[in-house]
C-alpha cells in the first residue's frame, strides 16, 4: 500500500484501537490508511509519505523496543501525532524521559490544560480515556507540556517549532468529552490538512484501485448482508460487471433472512441463486459444542458447498469465472491478520470467512471493492446508489449465523427455538419502533433447564437469553436503554409461543468485560 496517496498514514504498533484512529480521520473528511511499522520504514526509504503521520498505541514498553526509529523521527517537516505508546516513543527518542509508572492510569481521567492550550475549544470539564502504565516524566528541550492529569502526570506535549504533537490518552475511542476537538486540533491546526474524503472520492478510489475488465465473468458469494449487497451493486453499477451470485442456505439463518433474500431476488436486478445445503451443515454440526470448532466446520463446509456448486454451474453453462467478488471490509483485513506476523505485538482477533482460503482453492482473482472501507462508509455508498435504507441498516449478523447463538451442540429443535424467539424479538422491535435505535439485537439458546408453570402443569424446559446492545463500531458496547414494557412483551411472547421455553433472561453485560456475541 503506497501511503502517499492518503492524507493520514497511521503506523500500527499493535493497539486494539488502531482502526478507530482511521475511522475518526475519515469522519473528519480525511483519507487514512493503517500500515505496520516495518512497512512504514520501507515507504520512508522510498520517500513515499502521507501528508501526516499518527503513531498508534501499543502493548510495548519503549524500554524493550529495540527497533530503529531514526528515519521516522528524521521526518522533521511531516506533521506527526503520537498516541499513548506513540507519545512515549516520541518523547523517548527526542530528548524526553519515560519511566515505569508506580500506578497506571486506566479508564476515565480528567485533564487540565497547561499554558492555556486550545482554551477556546476545551471548555468545561475535560475527561478522556487512559490506558497506560509507563509515564512520560519529562519532555525534550524543544517541546512544551500542554496537558496534565490529576496525578500531575504529563498527558500531552507539543514541539515548539515542528508540527509534532502527542497525547497520552486515546482520543479515538468513544469515551471522553472533547475527543473530536483533540483530533481536529492536530489535523487542522497543527497538520493544516484539507478534507479529501467523501462519497465521490470513495468511489473514485475504488475505480482507480480496481483495473476491472468487464468482459470477464464475476462470481459472488452472496450473504444478503450489507457488505455483499453493496459490493455486488458496486460491481454492477460502478465497475460495469454482471456478477452471478450464489447464496448458500446453511439452515442456520433467521426467518427474516429468507424473506430478505426473496425480496432481493425480486427487486435488485442481480442474478441470485439459492443453494440449499442446510441438511449437510446440520449433519456436520451434530454433537459439536465447542464454539471455534463450530465456526471452522461452518466455514469449511461453506467453502466446500460453494466450490462444488461453482464447478457444477461452470460445467453445465460452459463458462469460466475469472473473478471472485467479496464484501471484505477494512476491519476484516485488520482483525484477521496481525500487522506484525504471528509473533507481533497485536493478535488475530478472529478468523473471517471472507478473508483468504477460497481464492487459492478456486484459482480466481479477488475483486474486493470495499477492502479499504468501514461499515458506515459502505452504508453511505449504498445510499448514494439508491439502495433502500432498510436493506443497508440491518443489524449485524455473524457469518456462522445461529450456529454460534446456540450454546452447546446444534440440533433441529434448538434451531427452531432460537429462530422463533429471535423472530418474536424482531417483530416487537418493529412494533415498538425500536429497531433503528438498537445497534444489535438477538436471542441466545441456553442449554439450561428450569422449572416453570404452564397452565396448571409443571414445566421443566429450556432458557432463552435476550441481548440488546448499542455500539458505534463493535469495539465497545453498552446495553440498549429500552422501555421495560417492551422487554415484558418480548419475554411473555417467547415463553408462551415458543414450545420448549420456560424462562427468558436478559443479558445486561457491557463490552468489555463481555463480548457482544456469546460465542
Amino acid at each position: 500500500m503506497n501511503w502517499q496517496n492518503f492524507a493520514v498514514g497511521i503506523i500500527d504498533f499493535g493497539s486494539q484501537y488502531t482502526q478507530l484512529l482511521a475511522r475518526r480521520m475519515r469522519e473528519l473528511g480525511l483519507s487514512s490508511v493503517i500500515i505496520p511499522y516495518e512497512d512504514a520504514l520501507a515507504q520512508i526509504e522510498k520517500k513515499q509519505l502521507p501528508k501526516a503521520i499518527i503513531l498508534s498505541g501499543g502493548p510495548h514498553s519503549v524500554f524493550l523496543d529495540n527497533r530503529n526509529f531514526k528515519s521516522l523521527f528524521a521526518l522533521k517537516n511531516i506533521p506527526m501525532l503520537g498516541v499513548c505508546y506513540g507519545m512515549q516513543l516520541m518523547a523517548h527518542h527526542n530528548g524526553g524521559k519515560v519511566e515505569k509508572g508506580e500506578v497506571g492510569e486506566y479508564g476515565h481521567t480528567e485533564l487540565f490544560s497547561q499554558d492555556n492550550f486550545y482554551a477556546e475549544k476545551l471548555q468545561g470539564d475535560v475527561s478522556v480515556w487512559m490506558s497506560h502504565f509507563d509515564q512520560v516524566k519529562s519532555v525534550g528541550n524543544d517541546f512544551k507540556v500542554i496537558l496534565k492529569s490529576p496525578k500531575n502526570v504529563i498527558a500531552g506535549f507539543q514541539h515548539n517549532t515542528l508540527p509534532w504533537l502527542a497525547y497520552q490518552f486515546h482520543a479515538e475511542v468513544d469515551h471522553g468529552t472533547h475527543n473530536r476537538e483533540f483530533l481536529e486540533y492536530f489535523c487542522f491546526e497543527v497538520a493544516k490538512l484539507k478534507p479529501d474524503w467523501d462519497i465521490d472520492s470513495m468511489l473514485e478510489d475504488i475505480k482507480a484501485r480496481i483495473n476491472f475488465d468487464p468482459k470477464k465473468k464475476v462470481l459472488c458469494a452472496f450473504s444478503g448482508g450489507v457488505d455483499s449487497l453493496v459490493a455486488a451493486v458496486i460491481a454492477q453499477k460502478v465497475l460495469g460487471a454482471d456478477p452471478y451470485c450464489f447464496y448458500v442456505d446453511t439452515g442456520l439463518q433467521r426467518i427474516q433472512d429468507a424473506e430478505h433474500i426473496k425480496t432481493l431476488q425480486t427487486n435488485l436486478g442481480l442474478k441470485i441463486e439459492v443453494v440449499d445445503a442446510s441438511q449437510l451443515f446440520l449433519d456436520r454440526l451434530a454433537n459439536v459444542a465447542e464454539p471455534e470448532q463450530k465456526r471452522k466446520i461452518i466455514g469449511h463446509t461453506f467453502i466446500e458447498v460453494f466450490e462444488q456448486k461453482v464447478h457444477q454451474f461452470e460445467s453445465e453453462k460452459g463458462i469460466k469465472f475469472d473473478y471472485l467478488l467479496q464484501g471484505t471490509l477494512y476491519p476484516d483485513v485488520i482483525e484477521s491478520v496481525s500487522p506484525h506476523g504471528k509473533d507481533g505485538p497485536s493478535v488475530t482477533i478472529k478468523s473471517h470467512h471472507n478473508v483468504g482460503g477460497l481464492p487459492e482453492r478456486m484459482h480466481l482473482e479477488l475483486l474486493e471493492p470495499l477492502r479499504f472501507l468501514f461499515k458506515d462508509e459502505v452504508r453511505r455508498i449504498g445510499l448514494s446508489l439508491d439502495l433502500p435504507r432498510q436493506w443497508l441498516f440491518r443489524h449485524p449478523f455473524p457469518g456462522p449465523a445461529l450456529g454460534v447463538r446456540i450454546m452447546g451442540d446444534v440440533s433441529v429443535e434448538r434451531l427452531r427455538m432460537v429462530r422463533e424467539a429471535d423472530h418474536i424479538l424482531y417483530q416487537e422491535m418493529l412494533e415498538h419502533n425500536l429497531y433503528d435505535s438498537i445497534w444489535q439485537a438477538f436471542t441466545v439458546f441456553l442449554p439450561v433447564k428450569t422449572v416453570g408453570v404452564k397452565g396448571d402443569e409443571r414445566a421443566y424446559e429450556e432458557v432463552i437469553c435476550v441481548r440488546l446492545v448499542n455500539s458505534f463500531d463493535g469495539m465497545t458496547a453498552k446495553i440498549s436503554q429500552v422501555p421495560f414494557p417492551f422487554l415484558e412483551k418480548v419475554s411473555s411472547r417467547i415463553a408462551n409461543e415458543v414450545k420448549g421455553i420456560t424462562r427468558v433472561v436478559y443479558d445486561i453485560t457491557s463490552k468489555p468485560p463481555g463480548t457482544i456475541e456469546w460465542e
